[in-house]
């Protein structure tokens, strides 16, 4: 069984939604990062830097979230969740990914760092509007690649319709808008998703 190490409403909600999607067994391994637990010597040795999610598949540790989320894929093709590897339609989901990974989660990530995660000292609460605006940036992009359709690559849900959605759903929680009907209307039609319900389910188990 997959183990995943993970925290509630973090990158590793993204591997939890995948799992659900795909319906297999998976043990759920909170990871008490506000308690330091991240920086124990035995969780370091899982992840270097004693972030989520990692998991670890009978011995094989993986660690960030889109990468783990395209190896479930592989590891499941009947789901089609991940396109076939060396398929033009692959290299599109490799788009999405790495457009989504250092466009539209970096400036969101800075804000939670100025806001929240950094101590106050190193805050630096000007870069705050620079933040909202390359958000804002990446937001028409995306809104110009999901225009007129339902789903990221098409007519079919797949995993990177995970990775956009849990990074709009987190720019709401922080109370950034996107300015975009188009992704709002995204966003709550992959909230909608039953599997969702089941995420939110298993972490408020984990505690």
């Amino acid at each position: 069984m997959i183990k995943l190490y993970g925290y509630p409403r973090s990158r590793s909600t993204r591997v939890v939604w995948m799992l659900e999607e795909l319906g297999t067994d998976y043990e759920f391994i909170k990871i008490e990062l506000l308690e330091g637990a991240g920086q124990a010597e035995d969780y370091l040795k899982i992840h270097a830097d004693g972030k989520v999610p990692a998991i670890d598949d009978d011995g094989f540790v993986l660690t960030e979230s889109a990468a783990i989320v395209t190896y479930l894929g592989d590891k499941y093709p009947a789901s089609k969740l991940v396109p076939e590897p060396k398929t033009q339609q692959r290299a599109r989901y490799d788009e999405w990914c790495f457009f989504v990974l250092s466009e539209l989660e970096q400036p969101l990530w800075t804000v939670g760092k100025h806001t929240f995660v950094f101590p106050e000292e190193k805050r630096v609460p000007g870069i705050l509007e620079v933040a909202h605006w390359e958000f804002l940036k990446a937001c028409k992009v995306l809104e110009k690649n999901l225009a007129g359709k339902e789903f990221a690559l098409g007519d079919d849900f797949s995993a990177i319709d995970i990775l956009i959605a849990h990074t709009l759903r987190w720019a709401d929680a922080f109370g950034l808008p996107t300015g975009s009907r188009v992704l709002d209307a995204y966003r709550e039609r992959m909230s909608a998703r039953p599997s969702l319900d089941k995420v939110i389910n298993r972490e408020a188990e984990a505690g």
